[in-house]
């Protein structure tokens, strides 16, 4: 069984973006929530920092999934809106990518 839901996957999300701001110091600190800008032109990441959030996100889904969850593949760049706008379209991909029997 699936035991990630949408509030488990925010905790994972957070955790990632904790662990950014724990390499930050306190003036660079980023605002964490549903809305914070992961990438694109507002974005509170740089892409250095945006690659480890995804990798921390993708091993925690996997352990937590029992499922090998990949985020950066072709489909997550072909999507119209970036799955990685924001904490909540990248819980939403995670969470359409898990609903999926394979």
């Amino acid at each position: 069984g699936n035991m990630l839901n949408i509030n488990a996957l925010h905790s994972i999300i957070f955790q990632a973006l904790n662990n950014v701001n724990d390499e930050r110091r306190p003036e660079e600190q980023i605002e964490i929530g549903l809305d914070t800008r992961l990438f694109g032109s507002d974005a509170v990441l740089d892409s250095l920092s945006l690659v480890s959030v995804i990798v921390d996100v993708e091993a925690s889904v996997s352990e937590a999934s029992g499922r090998d969850v990949v985020l950066t593949d072709d489909r997550a760049m072909s999507q119209d809106v970036s799955p990685f706008s924001n904490v909540n379209s990248l819980t939403v991909y995670i969470l359409s990518l898990l609903s999926e029997v394979n």
